[in-house]
């Protein structure tokens, strides 16, 4: 895998409102695969804060998710160039 992939997968399983469905879909990673990739990317320490985070968060996993969260990114997420 590329590193820019790597980078993104990353950048993705931090965000709250992207579901593991979604790397999934993107980069055919599992949740559990994802998490392998986490702590093997990240500090103990980071790895930690991440998964805390994570655990129990509804928006990481469409079937926990309200209907009324309609996408994986808040609009002004994404900085113009």
């Amino acid at each position: 895998m590329k590193a820019s992939d790597v980078s993104r997968i990353i950048e993705m399983a931090w965000e709250d409102r992207t579901p593991f469905e979604a790397i999934e879909t993107l980069y055919g990673l599992s949740e559990q695969s994802v998490i392998e990739l986490m702590r093997k990317e990240l500090k103990p320490s980071s790895f930690r804060l991440w998964r805390k985070r994570v655990s129990g968060r509804k928006t990481k996993h469409l079937k926990l998710r309200s209907p009324e969260v309609e996408r994986g990114y808040c609009p002004t997420q994404y900085k113009q160039r």
